[in-house]
Protein backbone atom coordinates (compact mmCIF):
# COMPACT_ATOMS: atom_id res chain seq x y z
CA UNK A 1 0.00 0.00 0.00
CA UNK A 2 1.27 3.68 -1.51
CA UNK A 3 0.48 6.92 -1.76
CA UNK A 4 0.25 8.34 -5.21
CA UNK A 5 0.15 11.87 -7.01
CA UNK A 6 -0.40 12.55 -10.66
CA UNK A 7 -0.67 16.60 -12.42
CA UNK A 8 -1.61 16.37 -15.88
CA UNK A 9 -0.91 20.13 -17.66
CA UNK A 10 -2.36 19.16 -21.09
CA UNK A 11 -1.94 23.08 -22.13
CA UNK A 12 1.11 24.14 -19.64
CA UNK A 13 3.52 23.10 -17.76
CA UNK A 14 3.27 20.69 -14.30
CA UNK A 15 5.21 22.20 -11.41
CA UNK A 16 7.87 20.00 -10.00
CA UNK A 17 7.54 21.55 -6.72
CA UNK A 18 3.99 21.25 -6.61
CA UNK A 19 4.25 17.62 -7.41
CA UNK A 20 7.17 17.29 -4.34
CA UNK A 21 5.15 18.62 -1.92
CA UNK A 22 1.99 16.59 -2.75
CA UNK A 23 4.23 13.72 -2.53
CA UNK A 24 5.70 14.98 1.11
CA UNK A 25 1.71 14.97 2.10
CA UNK A 26 1.76 11.54 1.82
CA UNK A 27 4.80 9.93 3.59
CA UNK A 28 2.70 8.36 6.29
CA UNK A 29 1.31 6.38 3.55
CA UNK A 30 4.69 5.11 2.28
CA UNK A 31 7.57 5.91 4.84
CA UNK A 32 9.66 2.98 2.95
CA UNK A 33 10.82 5.33 -0.17
CA UNK A 34 9.60 8.47 -2.23
CA UNK A 35 9.87 8.49 -6.15
CA UNK A 36 8.80 11.24 -8.78
CA UNK A 37 8.92 11.81 -12.47
CA UNK A 38 8.03 14.11 -14.79
CA UNK A 39 7.70 14.38 -18.62
CA UNK A 40 10.32 15.65 -20.44
CA UNK A 41 7.38 18.34 -22.09
CA UNK A 42 6.37 18.84 -18.32
CA UNK A 43 2.99 17.89 -19.45
CA UNK A 44 3.01 15.26 -16.93
CA UNK A 45 4.11 13.87 -13.29
CA UNK A 46 3.69 11.35 -11.35
CA UNK A 47 4.54 10.80 -7.82
CA UNK A 48 4.91 8.01 -5.04
CA UNK A 49 5.38 7.09 -1.76
CA UNK A 50 6.23 3.59 -0.80
CA UNK A 51 4.93 1.13 1.94
CA UNK A 52 7.16 -2.16 0.75
CA UNK A 53 5.46 -5.15 0.81
CA UNK A 54 6.11 -7.17 -2.51
CA UNK A 55 9.28 -7.03 -3.84
CA UNK A 56 11.02 -5.32 -1.33
CA UNK A 57 14.37 -4.31 -3.44
CA UNK A 58 13.08 -3.65 -7.26
CA UNK A 59 9.45 -2.46 -6.51
CA UNK A 60 10.35 1.57 -6.43
CA UNK A 61 7.81 3.74 -8.62
CA UNK A 62 6.68 5.07 -10.62
CA UNK A 63 7.69 2.17 -12.86
CA UNK A 64 8.05 2.23 -16.83
CA UNK A 65 7.93 -0.28 -19.42
CA UNK A 66 11.62 -0.85 -21.24
CA UNK A 67 10.75 1.82 -23.75
CA UNK A 68 9.32 4.36 -21.74
CA UNK A 69 6.23 4.38 -23.16
CA UNK A 70 4.11 4.07 -20.04
CA UNK A 71 4.41 5.13 -16.55
CA UNK A 72 2.49 3.70 -13.39
CA UNK A 73 2.28 4.66 -9.64
CA UNK A 74 0.13 2.70 -7.81
CA UNK A 75 -1.71 2.35 -4.37
CA UNK A 76 -2.83 -0.84 -3.36
CA UNK A 77 -2.46 -4.76 -4.49
CA UNK A 78 -3.22 -6.70 -6.93
CA UNK A 79 -3.62 -10.65 -5.78
CA UNK A 80 -2.84 -13.47 -7.89
CA UNK A 81 -0.55 -11.50 -10.14
CA UNK A 82 2.18 -14.58 -10.32
CA UNK A 83 -0.41 -16.41 -12.65
CA UNK A 84 -1.09 -13.13 -14.96
CA UNK A 85 2.80 -12.23 -14.92
CA UNK A 86 3.38 -16.18 -16.64
CA UNK A 87 0.53 -15.27 -18.82
CA UNK A 88 1.85 -12.24 -20.32
CA UNK A 89 5.27 -13.37 -20.53
CA UNK A 90 4.02 -16.38 -22.18
CA UNK A 91 2.80 -13.56 -25.13
CA UNK A 92 5.98 -11.96 -25.44
CA UNK A 93 5.90 -9.14 -22.10
CA UNK A 94 9.52 -8.59 -20.91
CA UNK A 95 9.18 -7.35 -16.59
CA UNK A 96 11.68 -5.25 -15.08
CA UNK A 97 10.44 -6.29 -11.41
CA UNK A 98 8.55 -9.04 -9.47
CA UNK A 99 6.78 -6.32 -7.77
CA UNK A 100 2.54 -7.12 -8.43
CA UNK A 101 2.03 -3.58 -9.40
CA UNK A 102 3.59 -4.10 -13.34
CA UNK A 103 1.45 -6.27 -14.32
CA UNK A 104 -1.15 -3.17 -14.77
CA UNK A 105 1.40 -1.51 -17.17
CA UNK A 106 1.22 -5.13 -19.36
CA UNK A 107 -2.49 -5.33 -19.41
CA UNK A 108 -2.71 -1.97 -20.48
CA UNK A 109 -0.47 -2.14 -23.19
CA UNK A 110 -1.81 -5.53 -24.21
CA UNK A 111 -5.75 -4.16 -23.92
CA UNK A 112 -5.90 -0.71 -22.81
CA UNK A 113 -8.96 0.17 -19.65
CA UNK A 114 -10.39 -3.15 -20.56
CA UNK A 115 -7.00 -4.92 -18.61
CA UNK A 116 -9.10 -3.67 -15.69
CA UNK A 117 -11.59 -6.55 -15.77
CA UNK A 118 -8.26 -8.95 -15.17
CA UNK A 119 -6.98 -6.98 -11.71
CA UNK A 120 -8.04 -8.44 -8.34
CA UNK A 121 -7.74 -6.64 -5.21
CA UNK A 122 -7.60 -3.18 -3.84
CA UNK A 123 -6.06 -0.21 -5.53
CA UNK A 124 -6.05 2.90 -6.77
CA UNK A 125 -3.77 4.24 -9.91
CA UNK A 126 -2.30 6.77 -11.95
CA UNK A 127 -0.94 5.43 -15.80
CA UNK A 128 0.77 7.88 -18.44
CA UNK A 129 0.19 6.96 -22.08
CA UNK A 130 2.52 8.58 -23.78
CA UNK A 131 1.67 7.71 -27.00
CA UNK A 132 -1.45 8.43 -26.68
CA UNK A 133 -1.14 11.27 -24.61
CA UNK A 134 -3.78 10.27 -22.07
CA UNK A 135 -3.63 9.69 -18.44
CA UNK A 136 -5.69 6.82 -17.20
CA UNK A 137 -6.56 6.88 -13.52
CA UNK A 138 -8.61 3.86 -11.79
CA UNK A 139 -10.14 2.68 -8.44
CA UNK A 140 -10.93 -0.87 -7.36
CA UNK A 141 -14.52 -2.07 -7.61
CA UNK A 142 -15.71 -0.94 -3.91
CA UNK A 143 -13.34 2.13 -3.38
CA UNK A 144 -11.15 0.00 -0.52
CA UNK A 145 -8.49 2.82 -1.81
CA UNK A 146 -9.61 6.70 -2.07
CA UNK A 147 -8.64 8.61 -5.30
CA UNK A 148 -9.27 12.20 -5.03
CA UNK A 149 -8.83 14.64 -8.11
CA UNK A 150 -9.36 18.36 -8.95
CA UNK A 151 -9.02 21.04 -12.07
CA UNK A 152 -7.20 24.14 -10.52
CA UNK A 153 -5.53 26.92 -12.56
CA UNK A 154 -5.65 24.20 -16.08
CA UNK A 155 -3.47 21.28 -14.12
CA UNK A 156 -5.41 18.02 -13.48
CA UNK A 157 -4.27 17.03 -9.83
CA UNK A 158 -4.89 13.38 -8.64
CA UNK A 159 -3.88 11.95 -5.25
CA UNK A 160 -4.78 9.14 -2.81
CA UNK A 161 -5.78 11.82 -0.33
CA UNK A 162 -6.94 15.47 -0.37
CA UNK A 163 -3.83 17.11 2.08
CA UNK A 164 -1.70 15.91 -0.99
CA UNK A 165 -4.05 17.95 -3.38
CA UNK A 166 -3.78 20.74 -1.37
CA UNK A 167 0.10 20.37 -0.75
CA UNK A 168 0.07 21.13 -4.49
CA UNK A 169 -1.64 24.24 -4.71
CA UNK A 170 -5.83 23.37 -5.10
CA UNK A 171 -7.26 25.96 -2.85
CA UNK A 172 -8.75 24.51 0.49
CA UNK A 173 -12.50 25.53 1.43
CA UNK A 174 -15.47 23.81 1.75
CA UNK A 175 -18.32 22.01 -0.26
CA UNK A 176 -21.09 23.84 1.35
CA UNK A 177 -23.35 21.75 -0.78
CA UNK A 178 -21.66 17.98 0.43
CA UNK A 179 -21.55 19.44 3.88
CA UNK A 180 -25.61 20.06 3.94
CA UNK A 181 -25.63 16.79 2.48
CA UNK A 182 -23.66 14.80 5.51
CA UNK A 183 -25.50 17.15 8.05
CA UNK A 184 -28.87 16.26 6.97
CA UNK A 185 -28.98 13.16 5.77
CA UNK A 186 -25.61 11.29 7.64
CA UNK A 187 -24.45 10.23 4.11
CA UNK A 188 -22.57 12.11 1.78
CA UNK A 189 -22.89 11.99 -2.10
CA UNK A 190 -20.34 9.42 -3.45
CA UNK A 191 -18.31 11.28 -6.11
CA UNK A 192 -17.60 14.75 -3.86
CA UNK A 193 -15.77 15.55 -0.76
CA UNK A 194 -16.18 17.98 1.94
CA UNK A 195 -13.84 20.06 -0.15
CA UNK A 196 -14.73 22.32 -2.31
CA UNK A 197 -13.68 21.30 -6.19
CA UNK A 198 -12.15 18.28 -4.78
CA UNK A 199 -14.12 15.27 -6.38
CA UNK A 200 -13.31 11.32 -6.21
CA UNK A 201 -12.97 8.70 -8.85
CA UNK A 202 -16.12 6.64 -7.64
CA UNK A 203 -15.39 2.75 -6.77
CA UNK A 204 -15.48 0.48 -10.17
CA UNK A 205 -14.26 3.90 -12.58
CA UNK A 206 -11.50 5.31 -14.09
CA UNK A 207 -11.04 8.66 -15.11
CA UNK A 208 -9.36 9.15 -18.35
CA UNK A 209 -7.92 12.66 -19.12
CA UNK A 210 -6.04 14.11 -22.88
CA UNK A 211 -6.26 17.54 -24.18
CA UNK A 212 -9.49 16.80 -25.04
CA UNK A 213 -10.88 16.74 -21.54
CA UNK A 214 -11.86 14.41 -18.69
CA UNK A 215 -14.26 11.21 -19.06
CA UNK A 216 -15.42 8.98 -16.40
CA UNK A 217 -15.97 5.59 -16.99
CA UNK A 218 -17.68 2.60 -15.45
CA UNK A 219 -16.04 -0.52 -15.74
CA UNK A 220 -17.81 -2.86 -12.82
CA UNK A 221 -20.98 -2.68 -10.89
CA UNK A 222 -22.34 -5.31 -8.89
CA UNK A 223 -25.15 -5.50 -10.78
CA UNK A 224 -27.51 -7.50 -8.81
CA UNK A 225 -30.08 -9.82 -11.45
CA UNK A 226 -33.60 -8.83 -10.57
CA UNK A 227 -36.10 -10.51 -8.94
CA UNK A 228 -37.74 -12.52 -11.72
CA UNK A 229 -34.17 -13.85 -12.92
CA UNK A 230 -33.71 -15.76 -8.99
CA UNK A 231 -33.86 -19.37 -8.97
CA UNK A 232 -35.79 -21.05 -6.31
CA UNK A 233 -34.28 -22.37 -3.10
CA UNK A 234 -34.15 -26.18 -2.83
CA UNK A 235 -31.84 -27.71 -0.30
CA UNK A 236 -29.67 -29.17 -2.13
CA UNK A 237 -28.93 -25.53 -4.02
CA UNK A 238 -28.03 -24.83 -0.07
CA UNK A 239 -25.83 -27.32 0.37
CA UNK A 240 -23.82 -26.39 -3.07
CA UNK A 241 -23.93 -22.91 -2.69
CA UNK A 242 -22.69 -22.76 1.04
CA UNK A 243 -19.81 -24.93 -0.10
CA UNK A 244 -19.10 -22.52 -3.19
CA UNK A 245 -18.87 -19.83 -1.13
CA UNK A 246 -16.59 -21.41 1.80
CA UNK A 247 -14.22 -21.91 -1.35
CA UNK A 248 -14.29 -18.92 -2.52
CA UNK A 249 -13.42 -17.36 0.43
CA UNK A 250 -11.23 -19.41 1.59
CA UNK A 251 -8.80 -18.53 -1.61
CA UNK A 252 -9.78 -14.71 -0.80
CA UNK A 253 -7.80 -15.45 2.59
CA UNK A 254 -5.06 -16.96 0.69
CA UNK A 255 -4.61 -14.65 -1.89
CA UNK A 256 -4.15 -11.73 0.56
CA UNK A 257 -1.80 -13.63 2.76
CA UNK A 258 1.06 -13.28 0.12
CA UNK A 259 3.28 -10.67 1.35
CA UNK A 260 7.20 -10.83 1.77
CA UNK A 261 6.80 -8.79 5.20
CA UNK A 262 4.66 -10.92 7.79
CA UNK A 263 1.18 -10.20 7.87
CA UNK A 264 -1.21 -10.16 11.14
CA UNK A 265 -4.92 -10.27 11.89
CA UNK A 266 -7.31 -7.86 13.28
CA UNK A 267 -10.05 -9.63 15.64
CA UNK A 268 -12.90 -8.15 17.18
CA UNK A 269 -14.45 -11.26 18.47
CA UNK A 270 -17.34 -11.11 16.08
CA UNK A 271 -18.09 -13.81 13.24
CA UNK A 272 -15.96 -11.95 10.02
CA UNK A 273 -12.90 -11.20 11.80
CA UNK A 274 -13.55 -15.00 13.41
CA UNK A 275 -13.51 -16.69 9.87
CA UNK A 276 -11.01 -14.25 8.42
CA UNK A 277 -8.41 -15.11 11.31
CA UNK A 278 -10.15 -18.83 11.56
CA UNK A 279 -9.69 -19.71 7.62
CA UNK A 280 -5.78 -17.78 7.52
CA UNK A 281 -4.71 -19.84 10.44
CA UNK A 282 -5.24 -23.06 8.17
CA UNK A 283 -2.73 -21.53 5.61
CA UNK A 284 0.39 -20.16 7.80
CA UNK A 285 2.51 -22.85 9.67
CA UNK A 286 3.08 -20.52 12.56
CA UNK A 287 0.89 -18.81 15.25
CA UNK A 288 -0.91 -15.82 13.62
CA UNK A 289 -0.53 -12.55 15.67
CA UNK A 290 -3.64 -11.38 16.16
CA UNK A 291 -5.11 -7.65 17.69
CA UNK A 292 -7.56 -6.43 19.47
CA UNK A 293 -9.42 -3.00 20.58
CA UNK A 294 -9.98 -3.88 24.48
CA UNK A 295 -12.29 -0.94 25.57
CA UNK A 296 -12.64 0.00 29.14
CA UNK A 297 -16.09 -0.47 29.31
CA UNK A 298 -17.09 -3.93 28.89
CA UNK A 299 -20.49 -3.86 27.05
CA UNK A 300 -18.61 -2.67 24.19
CA UNK A 301 -16.19 -4.69 22.12
CA UNK A 302 -15.56 -8.39 22.77
CA UNK A 303 -12.12 -8.88 23.72
CA UNK A 304 -13.25 -12.33 25.78
CA UNK A 305 -14.88 -13.68 22.61
CA UNK A 306 -11.78 -12.23 20.31
CA UNK A 307 -9.04 -13.95 23.35
CA UNK A 308 -11.37 -17.65 23.14
CA UNK A 309 -11.11 -17.59 18.90
CA UNK A 310 -7.17 -16.68 19.23
CA UNK A 311 -6.48 -19.57 21.43
CA UNK A 312 -8.85 -21.81 19.42
CA UNK A 313 -7.03 -21.24 16.25
CA UNK A 314 -3.56 -20.55 18.14
CA UNK A 315 -2.79 -17.48 17.57
CA UNK A 316 -0.50 -15.18 19.09
CA UNK A 317 -3.36 -13.06 20.60
CA UNK A 318 -2.87 -9.17 21.69
CA UNK A 319 -5.44 -6.93 23.31
CA UNK A 320 -4.36 -3.27 22.88
CA UNK A 321 -6.27 -0.94 25.91
CA UNK A 322 -8.49 1.41 24.22
CA UNK A 323 -10.08 3.87 27.00
CA UNK A 324 -11.10 7.24 27.00
CA UNK A 325 -7.61 9.22 27.46
CA UNK A 326 -6.46 7.06 24.69
CA UNK A 327 -9.33 8.45 22.30
CA UNK A 328 -9.31 12.00 23.67
CA UNK A 329 -5.25 11.91 22.82
CA UNK A 330 -5.59 10.83 18.98
CA UNK A 331 -9.16 12.14 17.82
CA UNK A 332 -8.10 15.48 16.29
CA UNK A 333 -5.10 13.39 14.28
CA UNK A 334 -7.72 10.73 13.46
CA UNK A 335 -10.07 13.29 11.82
CA UNK A 336 -7.16 15.16 10.06
CA UNK A 337 -6.49 11.50 8.56
CA UNK A 338 -9.89 11.00 7.78
CA UNK A 339 -10.92 13.87 6.11
CA UNK A 340 -14.49 13.52 6.75
CA UNK A 341 -16.71 13.77 10.07
CA UNK A 342 -16.87 11.16 12.96
CA UNK A 343 -19.79 10.04 14.51
CA UNK A 344 -18.45 8.08 16.87
CA UNK A 345 -14.88 6.98 18.30
CA UNK A 346 -14.29 3.56 17.01
CA UNK A 347 -12.55 5.26 13.86
CA UNK A 348 -10.34 6.92 16.40
CA UNK A 349 -10.13 3.49 18.05
CA UNK A 350 -8.98 1.95 14.93
CA UNK A 351 -6.29 5.12 14.64
CA UNK A 352 -4.51 3.76 18.29
CA UNK A 353 -4.82 0.07 16.78
CA UNK A 354 -3.38 0.84 13.89
CA UNK A 355 -0.43 2.84 15.65
CA UNK A 356 -0.05 -0.22 17.90
CA UNK A 357 0.29 -2.62 15.05
CA UNK A 358 3.07 -0.53 13.35
CA UNK A 359 4.98 -0.18 16.24
CA UNK A 360 4.65 -3.94 16.61
CA UNK A 361 6.56 -4.90 13.27
CA UNK A 362 3.33 -5.49 10.97
CA UNK A 363 2.97 -3.66 7.69
CA UNK A 364 0.08 -5.98 6.56
CA UNK A 365 -3.28 -6.70 8.26
CA UNK A 366 -6.26 -9.07 7.40
CA UNK A 367 -9.67 -7.73 8.15
CA UNK A 368 -13.15 -8.50 8.06
CA UNK A 369 -14.37 -5.34 6.59
CA UNK A 370 -17.35 -5.41 4.00
CA UNK A 371 -19.28 -8.98 5.32
CA UNK A 372 -22.39 -7.26 6.75
CA UNK A 373 -22.24 -4.99 3.07
CA UNK A 374 -22.05 -8.47 0.71
CA UNK A 375 -24.08 -10.88 2.80
CA UNK A 376 -26.72 -8.55 4.48
CA UNK A 377 -25.42 -8.40 8.06
CA UNK A 378 -27.41 -5.19 8.80
CA UNK A 379 -30.67 -5.49 10.31
CA UNK A 380 -32.06 -2.43 8.67
CA UNK A 381 -32.12 -3.71 5.37
CA UNK A 382 -34.70 -5.73 5.44
CA UNK A 383 -37.39 -2.93 5.33
CA UNK A 384 -39.65 -1.24 2.89
CA UNK A 385 -38.45 -0.46 -1.04
CA UNK A 386 -35.62 2.65 -0.60
CA UNK A 387 -37.80 4.50 -3.38
CA UNK A 388 -41.05 4.94 -0.73
CA UNK A 389 -39.24 4.95 2.62
CA UNK A 390 -35.42 4.97 2.86
CA UNK A 391 -34.01 1.61 4.90
CA UNK A 392 -32.17 4.06 7.01
CA UNK A 393 -35.26 6.37 7.86
CA UNK A 394 -35.34 6.35 11.45
CA UNK A 395 -32.11 6.58 12.25
CA UNK A 396 -31.56 9.69 9.97
CA UNK A 397 -34.84 11.44 10.71
CA UNK A 398 -33.79 12.14 14.37
CA UNK A 399 -30.40 12.54 13.10
CA UNK A 400 -31.69 15.25 10.70
CA UNK A 401 -34.02 16.69 13.27
CA UNK A 402 -31.38 17.54 16.10
CA UNK A 403 -28.91 19.04 13.24
CA UNK A 404 -31.55 21.41 11.57
CA UNK A 405 -32.20 22.50 14.70
CA UNK A 406 -28.90 24.25 15.36
CA UNK A 407 -28.35 24.89 11.62
CA UNK A 408 -27.40 28.70 10.91
CA UNK A 409 -30.37 30.47 9.35
CA UNK A 410 -28.21 31.33 6.26
CA UNK A 411 -26.90 27.98 5.33
CA UNK A 412 -30.41 26.28 5.94
CA UNK A 413 -32.09 28.82 3.65
CA UNK A 414 -29.46 28.26 1.39
CA UNK A 415 -30.51 24.72 0.81
CA UNK A 416 -34.04 24.71 1.71
CA UNK A 417 -35.04 23.41 -1.81
CA UNK A 418 -32.22 21.27 -1.74
CA UNK A 419 -33.49 17.51 -1.35
CA UNK A 420 -30.30 15.06 -0.01
CA UNK A 421 -32.06 11.89 -0.53
CA UNK A 422 -33.09 12.42 -4.07
CA UNK A 423 -29.47 13.74 -5.04
CA UNK A 424 -27.96 10.42 -3.48
CA UNK A 425 -30.70 8.39 -5.80
CA UNK A 426 -29.45 10.48 -8.93
CA UNK A 427 -25.88 9.44 -8.21
CA UNK A 428 -25.96 5.91 -7.46
CA UNK A 429 -29.09 4.31 -9.60
CA UNK A 430 -26.33 3.32 -12.63
CA UNK A 431 -27.84 1.62 -15.06
CA UNK A 432 -31.09 -0.77 -13.91
CA UNK A 433 -29.36 -1.53 -10.59
CA UNK A 434 -32.44 -0.76 -8.69
CA UNK A 435 -35.07 -1.58 -10.83
CA UNK A 436 -36.92 -5.13 -10.43
CA UNK A 437 -34.50 -5.70 -7.47
CA UNK A 438 -36.32 -6.66 -4.23
CA UNK A 439 -36.05 -4.08 -0.94
CA UNK A 440 -32.93 -6.07 0.45
CA UNK A 441 -31.11 -5.80 -2.60
CA UNK A 442 -32.16 -2.21 -3.26
CA UNK A 443 -30.89 -1.59 0.32
CA UNK A 444 -27.13 -3.80 -0.10
CA UNK A 445 -27.22 -1.82 -3.03
CA UNK A 446 -27.29 1.42 -1.72
CA UNK A 447 -25.81 1.22 1.37
CA UNK A 448 -22.37 -0.64 -0.84
CA UNK A 449 -22.19 2.07 -3.17
CA UNK A 450 -22.50 5.51 -0.23
CA UNK A 451 -21.99 4.37 3.07
CA UNK A 452 -19.15 1.95 2.55
CA UNK A 453 -16.66 3.54 0.59
CA UNK A 454 -17.26 7.02 2.48
CA UNK A 455 -17.30 5.81 5.62
CA UNK A 456 -17.01 2.50 6.91
CA UNK A 457 -13.91 1.96 4.60
CA UNK A 458 -12.56 5.29 5.45
CA UNK A 459 -13.09 6.05 9.31
CA UNK A 460 -13.12 1.81 9.73
CA UNK A 461 -10.27 1.13 7.02
CA UNK A 462 -7.79 2.48 5.06
CA UNK A 463 -7.34 6.16 6.21
CA UNK A 464 -7.02 4.78 10.25
CA UNK A 465 -4.69 2.09 8.95
CA UNK A 466 -2.67 4.01 6.34
CA UNK A 467 -2.27 6.76 8.86
CA UNK A 468 0.65 4.24 10.24
CA UNK A 469 1.44 2.58 6.80
CA UNK A 470 -0.35 -0.42 7.61
CA UNK A 471 -2.08 -2.31 4.92
CA UNK A 472 -5.79 -3.31 5.10
CA UNK A 473 -6.73 -6.31 2.87
CA UNK A 474 -10.18 -6.97 2.96
CA UNK A 475 -10.95 -10.75 1.89
CA UNK A 476 -15.11 -10.01 1.86
CA UNK A 477 -14.45 -7.22 -0.89
CA UNK A 478 -12.80 -10.24 -3.16
CA UNK A 479 -14.79 -9.22 -6.25
CA UNK A 480 -14.70 -13.10 -7.46
CA UNK A 481 -16.38 -13.57 -3.58
CA UNK A 482 -19.05 -10.85 -4.54
CA UNK A 483 -19.79 -11.89 -7.97
CA UNK A 484 -20.66 -15.02 -6.67
CA UNK A 485 -22.71 -13.84 -3.66
CA UNK A 486 -24.79 -11.69 -6.80
CA UNK A 487 -26.95 -14.93 -6.92
CA UNK A 488 -27.84 -15.70 -3.39
CA UNK A 489 -30.99 -17.17 -2.96
CA UNK A 490 -32.58 -13.90 -0.78
CA UNK A 491 -34.01 -16.98 2.15
CA UNK A 492 -30.69 -17.79 2.48
CA UNK A 493 -29.87 -13.75 3.17
CA UNK A 494 -32.77 -13.41 5.86
CA UNK A 495 -32.46 -16.35 8.04
CA UNK A 496 -31.17 -15.48 11.63
CA UNK A 497 -29.43 -15.22 13.61
CA UNK A 498 -27.95 -13.04 10.69
CA UNK A 499 -25.23 -13.89 7.87
CA UNK A 500 -26.42 -17.78 7.84
CA UNK A 501 -23.81 -18.10 4.45
CA UNK A 502 -20.84 -17.33 6.13
CA UNK A 503 -21.58 -18.84 9.61
CA UNK A 504 -22.40 -22.04 7.99
CA UNK A 505 -19.56 -22.45 5.83
CA UNK A 506 -16.48 -21.00 8.42
CA UNK A 507 -17.91 -23.13 10.94
CA UNK A 508 -15.44 -25.55 11.11
CA UNK A 509 -13.15 -23.05 12.49
CA UNK A 510 -14.79 -20.91 14.68
CA UNK A 511 -15.96 -21.07 18.71
CA UNK A 512 -19.22 -22.31 19.26
CA UNK A 513 -20.12 -19.02 21.12
CA UNK A 514 -19.10 -16.93 17.80
CA UNK A 515 -20.84 -19.33 16.00
CA UNK A 516 -24.17 -19.37 17.97
CA UNK A 517 -23.38 -15.14 18.74
CA UNK A 518 -25.22 -12.38 17.48
CA UNK A 519 -24.32 -9.03 15.64
CA UNK A 520 -22.41 -6.56 17.69
CA UNK A 521 -21.67 -3.56 16.39
CA UNK A 522 -17.89 -2.33 16.61
CA UNK A 523 -18.66 0.97 18.44
CA UNK A 524 -16.94 2.69 20.88
CA UNK A 525 -18.56 3.94 24.56
CA UNK A 526 -20.16 7.30 23.61
CA UNK A 527 -18.31 10.16 25.23
CA UNK A 528 -21.29 11.84 26.66
CA UNK A 529 -21.71 9.48 28.99
CA UNK A 530 -19.26 10.39 30.76
CA UNK A 531 -19.47 14.02 30.94
CA UNK A 532 -16.51 14.45 33.15
CA UNK A 533 -14.22 11.85 31.14
CA UNK A 534 -11.54 12.73 28.83
CA UNK A 535 -12.84 12.34 25.52
CA UNK A 536 -15.84 14.79 26.65
CA UNK A 537 -14.11 17.10 27.99
CA UNK A 538 -11.74 16.97 24.78
CA UNK A 539 -14.61 17.43 22.08
CA UNK A 540 -16.23 19.89 24.92
CA UNK A 541 -12.61 21.89 24.70
CA UNK A 542 -13.23 22.02 20.80
CA UNK A 543 -16.71 23.15 20.62
CA UNK A 544 -16.11 25.85 23.07
CA UNK A 545 -13.26 26.86 20.86
CA UNK A 546 -12.80 29.62 18.20
CA UNK A 547 -13.65 27.25 15.28
CA UNK A 548 -16.84 26.55 15.68
CA UNK A 549 -17.16 30.19 15.78
CA UNK A 550 -15.95 30.57 12.29
CA UNK A 551 -17.27 27.64 10.71
CA UNK A 552 -20.39 28.16 8.36
CA UNK A 553 -22.71 25.47 9.12
CA UNK A 554 -24.04 25.51 12.79
CA UNK A 555 -25.33 28.65 15.00
CA UNK A 556 -22.92 29.01 17.64
CA UNK A 557 -25.11 29.97 20.24
CA UNK A 558 -27.79 27.27 20.19
CA UNK A 559 -24.71 24.50 19.86
CA UNK A 560 -23.27 25.99 23.10
CA UNK A 561 -26.69 25.95 24.77
CA UNK A 562 -26.96 22.44 23.91
CA UNK A 563 -23.56 22.07 25.36
CA UNK A 564 -24.32 23.12 28.75
CA UNK A 565 -27.51 21.16 29.02
CA UNK A 566 -25.71 17.68 28.78
CA UNK A 567 -24.69 16.51 32.16
CA UNK A 568 -28.37 17.44 33.28
CA UNK A 569 -29.37 14.61 30.71
CA UNK A 570 -30.16 10.76 31.60
CA UNK A 571 -27.19 8.75 30.34
CA UNK A 572 -29.68 7.31 27.18
CA UNK A 573 -30.40 10.73 26.44
CA UNK A 574 -26.64 11.63 26.74
CA UNK A 575 -25.78 8.74 24.29
CA UNK A 576 -28.02 9.91 21.85
CA UNK A 577 -26.39 12.79 21.56
CA UNK A 578 -23.28 11.28 21.29
CA UNK A 579 -22.89 11.27 17.65
CA UNK A 580 -24.07 15.52 16.94
CA UNK A 581 -21.44 16.44 19.43
CA UNK A 582 -18.96 14.18 18.27
CA UNK A 583 -19.56 15.47 14.15
CA UNK A 584 -19.86 19.17 15.08
CA UNK A 585 -16.13 18.69 16.78
CA UNK A 586 -15.36 16.62 13.96
CA UNK A 587 -15.79 19.50 11.33
CA UNK A 588 -14.24 21.79 13.68
CA UNK A 589 -11.62 20.32 13.50
CA UNK A 590 -11.70 20.13 9.63
CA UNK A 591 -11.94 23.40 9.84
CA UNK A 592 -9.16 24.87 11.59
CA UNK A 593 -6.53 22.10 10.42
CA UNK A 594 -6.89 22.27 6.82
CA UNK A 595 -7.65 26.14 6.88
CA UNK A 596 -11.20 26.37 5.39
Amino acid sequence: MCGIVALHAPRGEVSSSALQAGVGALRHRGPDGAGAWVSADRRIGLGHTRLSVIDLATGQQPLATDDGALRLAVNGEFYGHEIIREELRGRGHLFRTSTDAEIALHLYRERGADGLHRLRGEFAFALWDDRNKCLLAARDRFGVKPLFYAIHGGVLALASEVKALLAAGVPAAWDREQAYQLITLGVPLPDRSLFKDVRQVPPGHYLRATDRGIRLVRYWDLDYPPACRRRPRTDDDERAFIGRFGAALDEAVRLRLRADVPVACYLSGGLDSSAVLGLAARHVGRPLPAFTVAFDREDHGDARAAEAMARRVGAAWTPVRVGQRELAQNFEDAVWHGETAFRNAHGVAKFVLSDRVRRAGYKVVLTGEGADEVLAGYAMFRGRPVRSMPWWTRQLAAHARRHRGLLDPGFAQEFAQHDPYAALLARLDGPGQLEGRSSLIQAMYLWTRSVLPNYVLTVGGDRMEMAHAVEGRLPFLDHHLVELLRDTPAALHGRAPGKYILREAARPVLTDAVYRGRKRAFQAPPAALEATGPLYRRLEAILLGGALASLPFYDERRVRRLLAGVPCLDPARRAALDPLLMEIASLCVMHERFGL
